[in-house]
């Protein structure tokens, strides 16, 4: 695929693979890039920026691409964890970056922020096989640029779509696998037609049965892409979307059933009129999400570029739920009497809606220079969401009709943010960095849960760094950034939540050459009213968050390239941390205790990733990828019975391109083994604590509970790609 070319500092350097031209390998100067990352500029960084991040290529992704989602694709970049709750990596996935979940992590795609605005998740079952329209993305580990959308307090993840081909070309995919796991694309670009328009699209389907019983997944996604490309302006209107069907799996199983039955679900079960144990096959979420997206690029005299776009996104859907004799009150029923007895429980199916819009504005204006390269910019973007519950089906259902809603809330939320952000050569050797961000928010609810709320937040996210280049090889880097962010819609309905702030620290030494790259780097977060994971659930399987005072995160990170020959290659990285609640107090037995500094929870103080390649002959590539996860306690009170084991997997991964000269261009074959050692693991969990003062009346006893997700032994995917 043919790439337009312009003249900037923007380089995509990536740690794993180190996928980059060849003429780059050899230092760590500035390079070429094609027109359609002028629109990820704003969010994303360089070598020449202090900053820690990790760049991911289409080369690098497309050997794993069998239908798996895009965390899971993303598993052995360094201090990564991600989970499935289906098991196998398709439905529902997760991802954890030192130590932050996925609410904590800032998603942007081509620039426009993905993250939910209520509960700040980013939920890739709505995008399934968004990976086969990903150019690259780019992770930021710590603040990093956090320009669009809710600051960053983990990471964050910029992923820029297909860029335009100048070829035509069409392409069919399919993959099969372990768990009755089926996926089909196909994919097409007209290339550019009077050299100057090109439309592409790709249209997937994926199903599977899971590996844990019935999360089943039925996936449907597309994306459309019309482009105008001329030697200075790139405009680009994207179409892309999902539908989702997903089982519920999203309660886990205690202790006691790991041991016995890894598979089971307990989604929908309830008991028929016999005494016979059933599963209500409908206990499904189903969404759809729709995302359109208008870009213009633009080159202008005197090394003027910007960057205009407007977004909007559709959603909406349901899950579904059998409930076992459920109270009349909470859907409005009033009691009734039957045979003379009085009746206020009923067996009944009710489905919980989510109908929003999302919709706005990102802008940036850059000027690169000599000796500076500057970016002025920001975004307005606003959010509608509606909330409500039907009752479809009751076994007694007095004074409702069909369509009866038996709560109905909404929400809205306005964001604006402007920065302006430099990165400045002091000299050969000596370049500053510095960024100012202003951000506000306004967030309006009305709801059961959170009650009335109306909440707004004005935000100063400064950031500040050094470069220094030894030579051409080496640069070293010293960063500090601010981040503030508000709470969430489930913070708002665990309590009264403050915002967070974040001061990072990042010291890093990064070296090049052709054979062997390493980046390592120290970092220091520290956290004001860090809203931290308890280990909890509430009602719909979201992790609840708490305010904790102080916290802190430290730690090392190292990734290296080593280049073994002409045909071997081996890729570590190891992330060390200490992650701690300073102070934190706890109620435990009806008292109140000072727990001093105790861990936070899902952070393993140890997260090991590698990969060794070998390129035998042209076209074939072998791989055995390899990660090890420490550790962790899955809440805040150093409790054993939170533990989360640590636990290691590899995969072996095999890829082989044949070059054909007739009616197809190439055929490529694909193999993934997951977990070839079949490790018994669980990457992630749940733990709670109540009070019981009824057992023993005086006494006050604090019960301790935990629920695991397990995930799969070994299985394989098996697919092959036909380009024409």
């Amino acid at each position: 695929m043919k790439r337009l070319l312009i003249t900037c500092a923007l380089s995509a350097v990536s740690f794993l693979g180190f996928a980059q031209d060849e003429k780059q390998k050899d230092s760590l100067d500035t390079k070429k890039i094609i027109l359609d990352e002028v629109m990820v500029s704003a969010v994303r960084v360089t070598k020449e920026i202090p900053l820690t991040f990790t760049n991911l290529e289409k080369s690098e992704i497309a050997p794993r691409n069998l239908g798996q989602d895009i965390p899971i694709l993303m598993n052995f970049l360094p201090a990564v964890v991600t989970t499935s709750d289906a098991g196998a990596g398709i439905g529902y996935t997760g991802i954890r970056v030192r130590g932050s979940d996925a609410t904590r992590v800032n998603v942007t795609i081509n620039g426009i922020p993905y993250n939910d605005s209520e509960s700040h998740g980013t939920f890739w079952v709505n995008l399934p096989d968004f990976s086969s329209s990903t150019e690259n993305l780019q992770l930021q580990r710590g603040v990093g640029t956090s320009t669009n959308g809710a600051g960053a307090f983990g990471a964050s993840l910029n992923i820029l779509t297909d860029a335009v081909s100048e070829d035509a070309y069409a392409q069919v995919a399919s993959s099969f696998g372990s768990f009755n796991t089926l996926r089909n694309n196909v994919k097409f670009s007209t290339g550019l037609l009077n050299e100057q328009f090109e439309f592409s699209g790709r249209l997937s389907r994926i199903t599977s049965d899971g590996y844990i019983d019935r999360a089943a997944s039925e996936l449907e996604s597309y994306f459309l892409q019309g482009a105008y490309k001329d030697e200075n302006t790139l405009v680009k209107a994207l179409l892309f979307g999902g539908h989702e069907i997903t089982y519920q799996s999203w309660f886990g199983i205690d202790a006691a059933t790991l041991a016995t039955n890894r598979t089971f679900n307990p989604a929908g079960i309830y008991t028929d009129d016999n005494g016979e144990t059933r599963f209500y096959e409908n206990e499904v979420d189903n969404y759809k999400q729709d995302h359109a997206q208008l870009h213009w690029n633009e080159n202008w005299d005197g090394g003027w570029s910007s960057h205009f776009a407007l977004h909007y996104t559709r959603g909406r859907g349901y899950f579904e739920q059998f409930r076992e004799d459920d109270d009349f009150g909470t859907y409005g029923f009033l009691p009734v009497s039957i045979n003379g007895e009085l009746v206020t429980t009923t067996d009944l199916v009710r489905r919980r809606w989510l109908d929003n819009d999302f919709y706005g504005t990102v802008f940036s204006l850059n000027k690169r220079a000599e000796t500076y390269d500057l970016v002025i910019g920001g975004g307005v973007n606003n959010y509608q969401g509606d909330h409500f519950g039907e009752v479809i089906w009751a076994r007694q259902a007095p004074d409702s009709f069909i369509r009866d809603r038996y709560y109905e809330d909404d929400s809205r939320k306005t964001d604006f943010n402007i920065f302006a952000k430099t990165n400045y050569s002091l000299n050969d050797r000596w370049r500053l960095f510095a960024d100012m961000q202003y951000r506000t928010v306004r967030y309006e609810a009305n709801g059961v849960e959170t009650g009335i709320v109306d909440d707004t937040f004005n935000f100063f996210n400064p950031k500040a760094g050094l470069t220094y280049s030894l030579n051409r090889n080496n640069n070293l880097y010293f960063s500090y950034a601010v981040a503030q962010r508000e709470p969430n819609r489930n913070d708002y309905e665990n309590g009264n939540p403050r915002p967070e702030k974040l001061n990072d620290f990042e010291l890093g030494w990064r070296y090049l050459n052709p054979d062997f790259q390493v980046n390592a780097n120290l970092y220091y977060m520290r956290y004001k009213d860090q809203l931290v994971l308890t280990g909890e659930l509430n009602d719909v399987g979201a992790p609840l968050r708490a305010n904790v005072g102080d916290s802190y995160r430290l730690g090392l990170e190292v990734e290296a390239n080593i280049n073994i020959g002409d045909q071997f290659s081996w890729q570590p990285n190891i992330a060390l941390s200490t992650n701690r609640n300073v102070d934190f107090v706890f109620q435990r037995d009806g008292i109140l205790q000072d727990l001093g500094n105790t861990s936070i929870a899902y952070s393993p103080e140890v997260i090991i990733g590698n990969r060794l390649g070998w390129t035998p002959t042209a076209g074939l590539d072998i791989a055995l990828l390899t990660k090890y996860v420490g550790e962790q306690y899955m809440g805040n009170i150093d409790s054993e019975n939170s533990i989360l084991e640590a636990y290691s997997q590899t995969d072996f991964n095999i890829q082989y391109q044949i070059r054909l000269n007739r009616i197809a261009k190439s055929i490529t074959l694909s193999g993934l083994v997951n977990n070839i050692f079949d490790a018994k693991f669980v990457s992630n969990g749940y733990f709670f604590t109540f009070d019981d003062d009824f057992s023993n009346p005086g006494t006050v006893t604090t019960i301790e509970g935990a629920g695991y997700y397990p995930q799969a032994g070994i299985n394989f995917l098996l697919g092959a790609t036909v380009v024409f």
